[in-house]
């Protein structure tokens, strides 16, 4: 498996604006072939308020490549991404590919959903 993670440097002040981007974005992700992970937007309580991070998984990099071309051709990626370069919201964007060690759990560990069922 690979891990397409983008880390993107944004206005904190046009938060918002990405957003949006990343609502109607996933969707296109999807039908051009990437298994979304997730996206993270910043918060005000801890950390940089700049930073963003999507993780789109790929079975193999050949994949990755018909990804890439299929969402580059699709008219609502173009759409997509020219609202996002016009609200001001994206300083930068960082690709890179990460590799997943073990599994992530899709809910509370076992011993917090015990705690939580006991009497």
């Amino acid at each position: 498996m690979h891990t397409l993670c983008l880390r993107y440097t944004l206005d904190p002040n046009r938060i918002d604006a990405f957003r949006i981007y990343v609502e109607d974005e996933t969707p296109v992700i999807r039908d051009c072939g990437g298994h979304v992970v997730g996206y993270y937007l910043p918060t005000d309580f801890a950390g940089p308020t700049n930073i963003g991070y999507g993780l789109i998984e790929f079975t193999s990099l050949d994949l990755y490549e018909r990804y890439r071309e299929t969402l580059a051709a699709d008219p609502t990626h173009r759409r997509n991404a020219a609202a996002l370069t016009e609200s001001g919201a994206l300083l930068a964007i960082e690709r890179s590919f990460i590799r997943r060690h073990g599994y992530a759990e899709s809910r509370a560990s076992t011993r917090e959903v015990a705690a939580h069922d006991a009497p």
